[in-house]
């Protein structure tokens, strides 16, 4: 009754602009989660990829309670030193590089959007910005119109002028169009499309795509929104690739819970934004700054990331069993972000109907794919949990 209740005021005094399950989360605990009726999932959405270390992690609570008691906001007006130690401590993974604060990725991607921009305006006039298809990067005006996915543009036209996208993976698209169109300022690529599905790119695609901007003196932009943060078991998922990217934004696991988003940009062009010519109330406020910057260290730490790394092996190649089954088309992933892409949209809706039943959660994304995002502290008791569950999903589907 009280569930019930509870769904029917969210539905009386919440837009219902989100397609939500029926049910009341109410505490949660390592790689677990718990609803109002006391039933137990394994948490393997992870906020999407927020909750890095899982939930009720005790460091950050630490860092959160020590926080409270001095002081939760303050204009960026004045020097937040949360702020300071937090970019200096990312700047050791990004030797140089200088960082703005915001609260989420949308506002990390608006912010590189007008970084590229002004640079560019300062620079022989350019001002395109070019994105791929598939992509995701946010649901902003700016954000949106370098958003693929027509099912998230259907109803806001016109979007921002000066924004094109192209196929992904599709090198001599790019070059065609760098060729013609001599006035773009950037080129934004996610390492890996989370959204889309966990589609990654083409052997050398992003070095050839690092290589156009280096030669025609275009800003190279990696969101790593999803995929940073130790997510793919490196500190940032461009490592494994061996890029030098201008601008990275980051947000999800970057509060360690709280709303925290960022660009990080090379000392280059760190200037092209000056005083009044960007800005944010709440970003990099002293509470998201201090749980971020707990989550971060523990995150960052190479032991801990070389775990991320062998769970993530070893959990795919349990997965890579399923292949055999003849309702999954492909199994793929990176540390601890995979996917399960069914041949059948029907199948997919199911398997993940019936994982949720059995207490696991997983993400339906692009109707054919399941995205799996565990806690990077994830136990592998828990990863042979989840596998079991999986099992007894696709032998269900069978049936």
């Amino acid at each position: 009754m009280k569930q019930n209740n509870i769904l029917a005021k969210n539905n009386k005094y919440l837009i219902e602009n989100y397609q939500r399950y029926p049910i009341e989360m109410v505490r949660g605990n390592g790689s677990y989660v718990w609803d109002s009726k006391g039933k137990k999932y394994l948490d393997f959405i992870s906020g999407i990829a927020v909750n890095n270390l899982g939930h009720n992690n005790q460091k950050v609570n630490k860092a959160i309670n020590s926080q409270l008691n001095k002081m939760l906001h303050i204009s960026n007006l004045f020097v937040i030193k949360e702020q300071v130690n937090y970019a200096k401590e990312l700047s050791k993974t990004k030797k140089g590089y200088r960082t703005f604060f915001c609260n989420s990725g949308t506002e990390a991607n608006e912010a590189a959007f007008k970084l590229a921009r002004r640079w560019g305006v300062l620079n022989g006039g350019k001002k395109t910005i070019v994105s791929f298809s598939g992509a995701f990067h946010g649901r902003t005006f700016g954000s949106l119109s370098a958003t693929s996915p027509k099912k998230y543009r259907y109803g806001f036209y016109p979007l921002t002028p000066g924004f094109k996208s192209i196929k992904f993976n599709d090198i001599d698209k790019l070059n065609k169009l760098v060729n013609k169109d001599k006035k773009i300022a950037a080129i934004i690529v996610e390492p890996i499309q989370g959204e889309a599905g966990v589609k990654f790119s083409d052997i050398g695609f992003l070095k050839a795509v690092q290589d156009i901007c280096n030669n025609q003196n275009i800003l190279f932009i990696l969101d790593e929104v999803q995929v940073g943060i130790g997510r793919t078991g490196k500190v940032f998922c461009h490592e494994h690739f061996n890029l030098k990217p201008d601008i990275i934004t980051l947000a999800k696991a970057l509060g360690g819970g709280l709303p925290c988003g960022a660009m990080m940009v090379n000392p280059r062009f760190a200037d092209s934004l000056s005083p009044g010519s960007h800005g944010t109330t709440m970003g990099g406020n002293p509470l998201s700054m201090v749980a971020g910057l707990s989550s971060f260290k523990q995150i960052a730490n190479s032991k801990f990331l070389a775990s991320v790394e062998k769970k993530g092996k070893l959990f795919l190649k349990q997965l890579k069993i399923f292949e055999k089954n003849s309702f999954i088309k492909e199994v793929r992933g990176l540390g601890l972000i995979l996917a399960i892409e069914f041949h059948s949209d029907q199948a997919a809706k199911i398997f993940c109907s019936i994982c949720l039943k059995k207490g696991l959660l997983v993400i339906l994304t692009e109707k054919y794919n399941v995205r799996i995002l565990p806690p990077l502290n994830v136990k592998i008791n828990e990863i042979k949990e989840a596998i079991e569950i999986f099992t007894i999903a696709l032998e269900q589907i069978n049936e």
